[in-house]
């Protein structure tokens, strides 16, 4: 994975010049509204959806606990596949509290433990909320809820789940319930909130971001790390060693949606909008738009074409990676998404940063 560190040395390296179709720089990021509405309209409606659903799933797995049955198997897992959708949506900005208070790991850690998971289960001690939370993150989080609901196969069946299990499988989904709240506090309440903290960059007395440029900066890191991850992490880590046990989401067979929406969270980055929270922002588009048209359409083509060759993957993404006829598509994938991470490290960092 590319770390904050080495994504800042490459944005501020790698600044290549404008094209001869009309591109501009300026020094330095001066649009105030920009930043601010990205913590308000993109960062907070993203957590706050996640929290969300984050509920959902509880309740759908409390249900699913309460009654078990195929029609509850069925809604909890597509409560979790929900709650997918947010969170991948906000890898794009991994950085802030989701980072420094280790909520990320607390929920995204992956491969799961099955054999410790498995020992957990035939074991007698009382599934706490305490001890949940003590357990190690490859015991909990997304994917053990994944492997429970969806089991190794995505061909779970009810009767196959013990009343263990899915006391267990609550008893997760209520500490992700807890972390996701506690991430979207860590940016709306505080003295002073994460929130107030970027959107008061520039101003006097804030050595966080102390300039409107390196809150601007620290957007396109984020926007750069998780192409990274993507392409470099994500996708070439199990293809690399065809082992499917590296594949994130592998259980649900939910990976390349995984994929397409990590880099949706660029696009909404990109943009200030958040389309599945309903939230409309000023993006750093608009920025772009005014001096440099061309390099903004060049750059949504390049979201999109990301996405569709995610999505071109023979599914599930984890028999691709060892299935030869797919190994084009899977290589198709990742240069379009390195083609992406480019764009942003080159032409996109110079036009809003300044050359």
């Amino acid at each position: 994975m590319l770390t904050r560190a080495l994504a800042f040395a490459a944005l501020a390296t790698t600044v290549v010049a404008c094209g001869d179709d009309g591109g501009t720089t300026t020094p330095g990021f001066t649009d105030q509204l920009v930043i601010s509405d990205f913590a308000d309209k993109v960062v907070v409606p993203t957590y706050t959806l996640l929290h969300q659903r984050a509920g959902v799933l509880h309740n759908a797995t409390t249900s699913l606990r309460s009654t078990p049955s195929p029609a509850n198997l069925t809604n909890a897992q597509n409560a979790w596949a929900d709650m997918r959708v947010p969170w991948e949506q906000s890898e794009g900005f991994l950085f802030g509290p989701v980072s420094a208070s280790g909520y990320d790991p607390a929920m995204d850690t992956w491969p799961v433990d099955r054999t410790d998971l498995d020992a957990v289960i035939a074991s007698s001690d009382a599934l706490t909320p305490a001890y949940i939370h003590n357990l190690p993150e490859t015991q909990k989080g997304f994917h053990t809820a994944e492997y429970l609901l969806f089991g190794l196969n995505n061909d779970q069946v009810i009767t196959e789940l013990s009343p263990r299990e899915l006391e267990y499988l609550t008893g997760i989904t209520l500490e992700l319930v807890d972390v996701t709240g506690l991430l979207e506090t860590s940016w709306t309440e505080g003295t002073p909130s994460y929130r107030d903290v970027f959107a008061t960059a520039g101003q006097d007395g804030n050595n966080a971001y102390p300039s409107l440029t390196s809150a601007a900066q620290e957007i396109l890191i984020g926007m750069a790390g998780i192409c990274d991850e993507v392409a470099n992490g994500k996708i070439a880590d199990p293809y690399d060693a065809h082992d499917p046990n590296l594949v994130e989401s592998q259980f649900s067979f939910n990976s390349q949606d995984d994929f397409a929406n990590n880099l949706r969270s660029v696009l909404n980055a990109y943009t200030g909008d958040v389309s599945d929270a309903s939230s409309v922002g000023r993006g750093l588009d608009e920025v772009v738009k005014l001096t440099y048209p061309g390099l903004d359409l060049r750059f949504r083509n390049e979201i999109q074409a990301a996405i569709d060759a995610i999505n071109a993957i023979p599914r599930p993404f984890r028999d691709a990676i060892t299935t030869p006829s797919a190994y084009p598509a899977i290589e198709a994938a990742q240069a379009a998404v390195l083609t992406v991470k480019a764009t942003i490290e080159g032409d996109l960092t110079t036009e809003i940063l300044g050359g």
